[in-house]
Order: structure tokens, then C-alpha cells, then sequence
């Protein structure tokens, strides 16, 4: 586990996440740091798990045939905007928001290698010591960070939620694609290789087997 990280990282910029491959940025999201400072308590995690939801003309997504409801409404927002939804009434879900302004892309974080503020990752989770549960699968990121809903709709762009590139690369030949988790009412698109996993990484939830 990569535990000592130099905060010498860079804060992605809006041009990242206004792409308009929903797919790409997902891949790209791999690797790179996801950040809270919630009343000057820093936390970091690296991304190792994610989802990619194809707005519109995707079933698995909460926009598909371009519906708009209270909850969804910030998915229309432009792209590097925070989307948090509450599942099953218990678990907060971060997720973000891509392409731009009326294009209701976005990429749900499902699991993260803790790296800064394990001690209060700890806290918050109610857990004795550090294992691979602690990040693993998208309720644990949002409460081992810190993230509720009360964070949806704010700019990935500010300093107290955001993503940030230190450097660290991911080969390729580590990425793996498999199809999405939990969808299985979104009947063919239930399929699509829109998951992408770090091979290897422990802290990946579910599934970690190649499908494309």
C-alpha cells in the first residue's frame, strides 16, 4: 500500500473532465488521487475502481431517455461537478460528472487505495486496524473520505473535494474492463465492459475478471 504520497500533485482541470468519451475518462480517472479536506482534515485515496454511465442513451444510467428529476438535475451541470446520491438510504455514492453542460455523463468511483488520513479513514469507518475492506466498493469510499450527499452539485475544481494527478501512471497492460456491477436491470447495456479495475490492486471490489 502506497501510505507516504508527496502532495506535490496537480488538481485535474475542467478541460479533463469535459471530455466527451464518458469511456476514456473513466480508464483515465485510474490512478489518480481522490481528495477531501472537510474542516482542514485532508484524506486521499487512489483511484482503483470505476464505472462509466453513458447518459441519455444508456439503461444503467439515472439519465437514460434523458431523465430529469430533483436527485438527477446535476448530472445535466458541466463536467468536473460532484454527483452523490444516497443508495438504499444508507450509502453515499460519489460520482463524477462528465462531458459538457447538458450531456449527463458520469463515472461512479468504486473503490480507492487509501493513502493519506488513514487514521481517520479509520475513524469514520468504525474500523480497528487497516484491511482491504476499509475502500473497497463505492459506499466504503464515500465514508472512509468523508463524502455525503451534501457534497453533490459542488466543482471538482475547489479544495475541499477534487481529484488530483501526483504523477503515478498506469500501464495498459493493468487495466482491465469487465462488465458493471448491480445493473442487471438495464438488460443489454447490463453487458457493456464499462468497469475498469486495476489488475491485481486489492482494494478492487467485486468481479476482477477480463471481458473485453
Amino acid at each position: 500500500m502506497q501510505r507516504n504520497v508527496k502532495q506535490n500533485w496537480q488538481k485535474l482541470s475542467i478541460d479533463f473532465y469535459t471530455r466527451d468519451n464518458v469511456v476514456t475518462i473513466a480508464k483515465d480517472l485510474l490512478g489518480k488521487l481522490l481528495v477531501t479536506k472537510f474542516d482542514g482534515v485532508l484524506t486521499a485515496g487512489r483511484i482503483v475502481e470505476t464505472e462509466a454511465y453513458n447518459g441519455a442513451t444508456d439503461k444503467a444510467s439515472h439519465a437514460f431517455g434523458n431523465r430529469r428529476t430533483q436527485r438527477t438535475e446535476v448530472m445535466y451541470a458541466t463536467g468536473g461537478t460532484s454527483y452523490v446520491y444516497l443508495c438504499y438510504g444508507i450509502h453515499h455514492l460519489f460520482n463524477v460528472v462528465t462531458n459538457m453542460a447538458e450531456i449527463p455523463h458520469a463515472v461512479l468511483i468504486r473503490a480507492v487505495e487509501p493513502v493519506i488520513g488513514v487514521e481517520t479513514m479509520l475513524a469514520r469507518t468504525k474500523k480497528d486496524k487497516l484491511d482491504f475492506t476499509i475502500t473497497k466498493g463505492p459506499g466504503n469510499v464515500s465514508k472512509a473520505l468523508g463524502i455525503t450527499t451534501r457534497q453533490t452539485g459542488i466543482s471538482l475544481l475547489n479544495d475541499e473535494l477534487f481529484i488530483a494527478d501526483d504523477g503515478y501512471s498506469v500501464k495498459k497492460s493493468m487495466v482491465i474492463s469487465t462488465a458493471r456491477i448491480g445493473v442487471i436491470y438495464a438488460e443489454e447495456d447490463a453487458l457493456l465492459p464499462y468497469r475498469f479495475i486495476i489488475k491485481g490492486n486489492p482494494f478492487v471490489s467485486g468481479k476482477k475478471s477480463l471481458t473485453k
